[in-house]
């Protein structure tokens, strides 16, 4: 009888050690941890509660009520993505599918110039909707112009100006995270580079950042850059150059140039970084085939003007022309994702589109095609114009970050870019454990810790004790984007686990419908 006293004692010295043990929410246990900085992975476990990381460590001793076993797969920050057009799709999908599937906890909208313009009251509607992915957003210059001038094809007087320095000042207390500009779309491409300064000036104090779309991406674009530079200087702001490319095949291998540009601004003290998506083929309104001065004043205007034969003449030339540069014969590399009067269109070419018309299979009917689109409102569409080396080269600079450039994707809705799906599992996939063009801890950092610190997400972007929970774990020899052109709508796969802001939103590759995404305003 006496032996079983000893045991007794155990039992109670295990259980009172247990009760002494620290408690936490979630337990993810034997990770290959890649912290976001860069460094080398390292075995341990990370202790979740309140929705911050509470301890990190090989062994730690903690309660727990979930505990995650990681064996055999990576523990990582979530991905932050910097270049979103989420705008008009949270409320259709709030569970954010297309990001949280593809790693994505935190998205930065209104890119491109283009942003709900009372950024508190866009914030306070996510606030009570509640979305998987926490949002940032920027204030688009575009919707400022329209705002104050419409879509004018003029500069601003002293009043408008300053109208619309109001409206930026208002959006950045409000908590935006900078100043985006489109400058191929209208009204953006209308505005001059003073405009812009003199509107980067208003962001600056609020540590926010200037990301552009450029006037160029294609033969000007060592003008755009250098214009996005100057106001970068002349502003004294961060600059952050939106899915940085080369459009068509007369510009392929010019990247060496662009970037060299980028390189030399660092080496100036300009704080400039890039981002880009993984792809050969960007995505836009089939508007940009056009030339600028005929989409002023809206679309009333904008029929009125293509009725005209003498307006016809000059579009069909001046797209004629482009194509020329291109060296193409037919517009076949303009692919509609979406045209609303006619989804039939969806995933075809303006080439096919047009003999699908009964037109004469030649490139001034094509582009009689395009008009006749504009006429009905125009269409979203996808463009193969890039070349891969170029993408690599890219890919390779160390101040690149990753963007999908995409909202949140609906499934099985019209022929959009696979980018919205499977950026960074195809970055994972074919650029890290494929092709091996960068390390996978490289890319990392450039997915969460680079990304946080250029948008001033001061509690993001690392494994580290006191940042949010916002982590991923995931299987890097099975993570896959699964989207293509053909048959984009598809969610990544590999990720094992996701959590948001210390809440499980995927678990065993499954979303839970846990919505704990949070805004974060200027970089709070």
């Amino acid at each position: 009888m006496f032996h079983k006293i000893p045991l007794l004692a155990a039992c109670i010295l295990c259980a009172l050690q247990a009760w002494a043990q620290p408690s936490c929410d979630v337990l993810i246990r034997n990770g290959k941890i890649i912290n976001g900085t860069g460094n080398n992975w390292f075995y341990g476990d990370i202790a979740v509660a309140n929705g911050k990381i509470l301890a990190i460590g090989k062994n730690i001793a903690y309660n727990s009520k979930t505990t995650i076993d990681a064996g055999g797969l990576v523990v990582a920050p979530g991905f932050i993505d910097v270049h979103t057009h989420i705008e008009g799709d949270e409320d259709r999908d709030p569970l954010a599918q297309s990001f949280i599937y593809d790693g994505v906890t935190t998205v930065v909208a209104g890119n491109c110039g283009a942003s709900n313009l009372n950024i508190g009251r866009y914030f306070n509607w996510l606030d009570s909707l509640k979305l998987s992915i926490n949002v940032a957003s920027l204030i688009g210059h575009n919707d400022v112009r329209k705002a104050v001038m419409g879509r004018a094809n003029r500069a601003p007087t002293a009043a408008e100006l300053e109208k619309m320095q109001q409206l930026v000042a208002r959006a950045m207390k409000e908590g935006a995270a900078g100043l985006s500009t489109g400058l191929i779309y209208i009204p953006g491409t209308y505005a001059q580079s003073d405009e812009i300064i003199a509107l980067a000036k208003v962001v600056a104090p609020y540590n926010g950042v200037y990301a552009t779309h450029m006037r160029s991406e294609g033969n000007k674009v060592t003008d755009a850059i250098q214009e996005a530079l100057q106001i970068g200087r002349e502003a004294k702001i961060p600059v952050e150059i939106s899915h940085f490319k080369l459009s068509g095949q007369q510009n392929w291998g010019r990247s060496k140039e662009t970037v060299a540009m980028i390189e030399n601004a660092r080496r100036e003290g300009i704080d400039v970084t890039i981002d880009q998506y993984p792809y050969t083929a960007s995505s836009t309104s089939i508007s940009t085939l056009l030339p600028d001065d005929v989409l002023a004043d809206g679309q009333d205007s904008i029929r009125a003007r293509l009725q005209r034969p003498e307006v016809r003449k000059y579009v069909i030339s001046d797209m004629l022309k482009s194509l020329k540069q291109r060296k193409l014969k037919h517009f076949s590399y303009a692919v509609v994702a979406y045209y609303k009067p006619d989804t039939s269109y969806n995933g075809k070419s303006i080439e096919q589109i047009n003999r699908m018309k009964g037109r004469k299979h030649n490139a001034r009917e094509e582009a009689l095609t395009v008009i006749d689109m504009m006429m009905n409102g125009g269409a979203s569409a996808v463009f193969h114009g890039m070349s891969e080396g170029d993408v690599q080269y890219i890919m390779k600079y160390p101040y690149d970050m990753f963007a999908s450039d995409a909202s949140i994707r609906i499934l099985n809705e019209g022929m959009p870019h696979p980018r919205g799906y499977g950026t960074n599992a195809r970055v994972l996939a074919k650029y890290v454990r494929d092709q091996k063009v960068i390390s996978l801890e490289e890319a990392i950092r450039r997915m969460t810790s680079l990304p946080a610190q250029k948008f001033h997400l001061t509690d993001r972007g690392l494994i580290k004790e006191g940042m949010a929970a916002d982590i991923i774990v995931f299987d890097p020899g099975k993570v896959q984007d699964l989207a293509t052109f053909e048959k984009p709508h598809a969610y990544s796969t590999g990720f094992v686990y996701v959590l948001v802001n210390g809440e499980i939103t995927v678990n065993q590759g499954q979303h839970t419908g846990e919505r704990n995404g949070k805004t974060l305003r200027n970089g709070r």
